[in-house]
């Protein structure tokens, strides 16, 4: 008989050991579990504490933290988000956790080099935008907000070398990226062996059932699962989920390669960036992103193998993304605005903008109304061809417009209608 080896526990398994769910709502609970992820960390364990969970009424608590090192998040960050969401509607109690400490520290995950730590300051103002973006997926009225401040300071230096005896260097070093790094002969800073450390003391002090992360935080994650046991707890299990492909398809969504999608970008942005991505790509975006349920997306997924256009059903998509971060009207609106655009036309809403100074060049024009950083970036655009004045391609870089109005587009989403006095 196949025999299953359970990577976080060592115990060997046939599969009629497994341990089952108890009734309906746990089986469907576990199902929830699993959709899209990469890995549930022990399986067993979790199933156990979903049936003791639903017997007794008592939710579990699960976590996920962030740390504020950028100033908003795209939607690649709400994949783990979706999931919070799906087991919060569940019924359990979910902990958004910002790590207001750790990021003093800075994540070594997935680095090839030392992360330089942020300031303060800078970590605040970041932490002003996280959860109120993040409650655009999460419920707000159910959600536990928590800073890992709150019990990392008071720690104080008794405290840390207290947490730092209860794991050994050998096992650190086992971690891919340290492992890599030290190999290769790449400075590895006495700090960054405290970032799992802290992570993992997160769980002990949240009594964590279940921690939420990419799979770039497995190491972190398991961190968690092992000093609970150091502290006597009953140990958290772990669910990674993948990391989202960018718009490009290939590399993990991120704002240094410009291939995201930021959750406060603008809805007519949003959608059309949605749009863009390859047929391919849409069905991982639905497993990911979608609230939709799995029946419904093999559905739909038929529905295009039967012939149905995929741009169809990549339209749903967009629609469903855009009203989540805006409303339901907007994703209408952005809709038509795409489809306008598609046929060369002009959106139903422009910024209006109103200049005096005429005769004006028309890189001082494109800067005057927001089309261009500056005068010469204008230049630059219109050498490009990508710039349009009342539908008409503009290459003449000393061209004047006199008094009027005048609808300028730069590129396929930047509009303004100009009203130019002298």
């Amino acid at each position: 008989m196949k025999k299953i080896q359970s990577k976080a526990d060592g115990a060997v398994k046939t599969p009629n050991q497994l341990i089952q769910p108890t009734n309906d709502e746990v089986a469907n609970a576990l199902a929830v579990s699993l959709r899209g992820c990469d890995e549930l960390l022990p399986r067993d364990e979790w199933v156990t504490k979903l049936n003791k969970s639903y017997a007794s009424g008592c939710p579990l608590r699960i976590k996920l933290g962030l740390d504020p090192t950028a100033p908003d998040i795209h939607i690649g960050h709400t994949v783990v988000l979706n999931k919070m969401r799906q087991l919060q509607d569940l019924g359990h109690q979910v902990i958004f956790l910002i790590g207001d400490f750790t990021s003093l520290i800075g994540d070594p995950s997935g680095r090839n080099s030392t992360r330089p730590p942020l300031t303060k300051e800078q970590i605040m103002v970041n932490a002003q935008t996280y959860y109120s973006q993040a409650a655009m997926v999460l419920d707000e009225s159910k959600t536990e907000i928590r800073y890992n401040s709150e019990w990392s300071e008071p720690l104080g230096a008794r405290g840390m070398i207290e947490l730092a005896a209860k794991y050994n260097v050998a096992r650190m070093m086992e971690r891919d990226d340290f492992h890599k790094r030290f190999t290769s002969g790449q400075s590895i800073s006495v700090h960054e062996f405290l970032y799992p450390l802290m992570q993992g003391y997160d769980s002990v002090a949240l009594k964590a059932d279940l921690e939420l992360g990419g799979t770039d935080q497995k190491f972190n994650l398991l961190m968690g699962r092992h000093l609970q046991q150091e502290y006597g707890q009953e140990p958290q299990c772990i669910l990674t989920m993948p990391l989202l492909e960018g718009l490009d398809g290939v590399d993990k969504m991120s704002k240094s390669k410009n291939n995201y999608i930021g959750i406060a970008e603008d809805a007519n942005n949003m959608f059309a960036k949605v749009l863009s991505i390859s047929d391919d790509l849409m069905w991982r975006w639905y497993v990911l992103l979608s609230f939709k349920s799995e029946a419904e997306i093999a559905a739909l997924r038929a529905q295009v193998m039967a012939g149905l256009n995929p741009k169809a059903a990549k339209v749903m998509l967009a629609k469903e993304i855009t009203t989540r971060f805006h409303s339901a009207d907007a994703a209408e609106k952005a809709e038509q605005d795409f489809t306008n655009r598609s046929k060369g036309g002009v959106p139903a809403e422009i910024p209006e903008v109103t200049l005096s100074g005429a005769p004006m060049g028309i890189g001082a024009l494109l800067k005057a109304s927001g089309l261009a950083t500056s005068s010469s970036e204008g230049g630059r655009l219109i050498e490009g061809g990508g710039v349009r004045v009342d539908a008409c391609v503009i290459s003449d870089k000393s061209l004047k417009l006199e008094p009027g109005i005048y609808v300028v587009q730069v590129g396929k989403r930047k509009f303004a209608r100009v009203s130019l006095t002298a």
